[in-house]
């Protein structure tokens, strides 16, 4: 017998949370952190390598219960269960969703349709892996066949926000000598001026490199003097 879940704003827990949001509209943080001195402890977790902090957030022992009362009530359990055997939970589009399948080992098995889909996703992260190691190497060229340097990045939604995400989180220990942009909206203006821009930053990058080395003897002149 299929089970039919309401709408969101129309569930019991989503009611009780928009209640208990009124009440801490006016709550203040250094009060919580007061009233709690292990709050910096309690509101936190660690898994995999990451830590997460949400004790600086307006929340309370109350409302992560009735965070939890609303995962329940909309079966989240169930439909991580059925997005691991592959599923169609993408009702709009009647189809599985495969984010798992991006991070799944290679000898998983993620069953859709019948066919285990492991497999072709590894064919195209290592076609993905191949490609990267190319433009940084420099042995894939440009038009021009000089090494690329400028990427641009095309994305929406999650197309733009991952990408640009896993960059600023190790840009600093990326190839300085390449430039990445990131565009988020198919808007024909932005892309051209783009393009322009990183075709004129490398060339004034060339010249301030130029001119801060310049300045750095002149500079290191004046002090020996």
């Amino acid at each position: 017998m299929k089970v039919t879940i309401k709408p969101l704003t129309q569930r019991k827990a989503w009611k009780a949370l928009a209640v208990h949001h009124k009440k801490l509209e006016k709550l203040n943080l250094r009060q919580l952190f007061a009233d709690d001195l292990k709050r910096g402890e309690r509101l936190t977790v660690e898994a995999a390598g990451l830590f997460l902090d949400y004790s600086k957030n307006r929340i309370t022992g109350e409302t992560l219960k009735l965070l939890v009362a609303l995962a329940r009530e909309s079966g989240l359990r169930a439909s991580i269960r059925a997005m691991f055997r592959g599923e169609k939970i993408n009702l709009t589009e009647n189809r599985a969703v495969l984010h798992v399948a991006l991070r799944a080992p290679k000898d998983a098995s993620i069953s859709v349709d019948g066919r285990n889909v492991v497999p072709e996703v590894h064919a195209v992260l290592n076609k993905m892996a191949a490609f990267s190691r190319r433009i940084r190497s420099g042995a894939w060229k440009g038009h021009t066949g000089k090494r690329i340097r400028n990427i641009i990045n095309i994305g929406i939604g999650g197309s733009d926000l991952g990408p640009v995400m896993a960059y600023e989180a190790l840009k600093y220990y990326s190839d300085h000598a390449m430039t990445f942009r990131f565009v988020s909206n198919v808007q024909r203006p932005k892309r051209p001026r783009l393009v322009a821009q990183g075709t004129r930053r490398q060339r004034e990058g060339c010249g301030e490199t130029f001119r801060g080395r310049l300045n750095q003897r002149r500079e290191g002149i004046r002090v020996r003097h």
